[in-house]
């Protein structure tokens, strides 16, 4: 499965900002060792629904220790006896565009 995610605290620092917690998020999902990426938006993360959905709650739990609201988006393509699909998805789609 695929999730794009997208954690952000309910109070933001002294600067109205929120990248000091997102980062912490996404160092959560990178250390897991998971196949990841971040956008502007969203970080995607491919794996197996338990493994995948621990490391969304542990991002949670990492924001929510320093904000006392976290709020989350989370979408999942949910594809059983597929794997691989992070790279293959945006693949398939730039094959098309080359024509």
């Amino acid at each position: 499965m695929i999730v794009a995610f997208s954690i952000s605290p309910g109070t933001a620092d002294e600067t109205g900002g929120v990248a000091d917690a997102v980062a912490e998020a996404v160092r959560v999902v990178r250390a897991s060792g998971l196949p990841c990426e971040t956008n502007a938006m969203f970080t995607n993360i491919e794996g197996e629904w338990d493994e995948v959905m621990a490391v969304v709650k542990q991002a949670v739990d990492v924001v929510a220790a320093s904000s006392p609201r976290v709020g989350l988006v989370l979408k999942a393509d949910i594809r059983p006896g597929h794997t691989g699909q992070l790279s293959a998805k945006v693949e398939r789609i730039e094959e098309r565009l080359g024509d």
